[in-house]
């Protein structure tokens, strides 16, 4: 296995061409000069330098080697400086994947303050609700992940390999028209509304949104289903029928024609990031999750 600093000794031995200049250039002894070439000349299996008397030129190998060291050395140098910058947060690259209320409410605050405090780092953004999310972090195509799970859904081990930031609790609201005869309810239970045509949201969501309303002694008759928050609260507010939702996802759009309910008993869901052990002592997967936990702290 060939060393950096055998191949700067070699540079500097077929510059100077002795042992003894070469040893005063790099700041070391003729003998130490000599030892590290021997070295070199062992890890590589054939001479590298022909010595007579006085005089010292380089073999072929010698010749071939010297001419790769420049490439190597620098290429070396660069990366170093590279690692330093993103050691130091000068430099450094974050692949996040959130969420849509979480892209639209905790990641842009999160994102504005870390590129105010570290404009070296950058970081890309992609939406996938979990579990695809989870997966994308565990098959290494993101470094943090913006997730979330609900009180009693079945949990363990779901994610035991995976170093865990919790940042908030978000509890579900009811979504009804403004002119539903519980618009001005300051509360609600899911059961008064057992008989209305229902607007479902992602497909996690639609499960628990199912599983809540059974435990309530019905099954809800799902009209509409839609990924998309903002239609969810577009079509409530157009009276096509009632919704529950994430208050951190009502919070990223204008609920227009519709009135946002406390639901009882309460349904919570926890939100997360996630990120691999590994990848957690990196500083600008650190400092992304330390932006995140500040932004769901406001």
């Amino acid at each position: 296995m060939i060393e950096a600093r055998h191949l700067r000794v070699l540079r500097a031995v077929a510059a100077t061409g002795s042992f003894s200049a070469a040893g005063r250039e790099l700041g070391c002894t003729q003998p130490a000069v000599s030892q590290q070439m021997k070295a070199l000349e062992s890890s590589v299996g054939t001479p590298l330098l022909v010595r007579s008397g006085r005089e010292m030129r380089l073999t072929q190998a010698g010749e071939a080697l010297v001419r790769h060291a420049a490439g190597i050395l620098s290429g070396l140098t660069a990366a170093e400086e590279e690692v330093a910058a993103i050691a130091g947060l000068r430099a450094g690259r974050v692949r996040l994947v959130s969420f849509p209320s979480g892209s639209s409410t905790l990641v842009p605050t999160a994102l504005a303050a870390l590129r105010a405090a570290h404009p070296g780092t950058r970081v890309s953004l992609e939406e996938a609700e979990p579990p695809k999310s989870v997966e994308l972090l565990r098959e290494g195509d993101c470094d943090v992940a913006l997730a979330f799970r609900y009180e009693g859904a079945p949990q363990e081990g779901e994610w035991d390999d995976l170093v865990v930031r919790p940042l908030l609790t978000d509890r579900l609201v009811g979504l009804v028209p403004e002119r539903h005869r519980l618009a001005r309810a300051q509360s609600v239970s899911i059961g008064e509304l057992a008989a209305e045509p229902w607007i479902a949201g992602c497909p996690r969501c639609r499960g628990q949104l199912v599983e809540v309303c059974e435990s309530a002694g019905f099954t809800p008759r799902i009209d509409f289903a839609t990924d998309d928050y903002p239609a969810v609260v577009g079509l409530v507010g157009a009276g096509l029928g009632v919704a529950v939702l994430p208050q951190l996802a009502v919070e990223s759009v204008r609920p227009r024609g519709a009135r946002m309910l406390t639901l009882e008993p309460a349904v919570r869901r926890e939100i997360v990031a996630l990120t691999l052990s590994d990848l957690a002592q990196v500083p600008a997967v650190a400092a992304t999750l330390e932006q995140l936990a500040r932004a769901a702290a406001r």
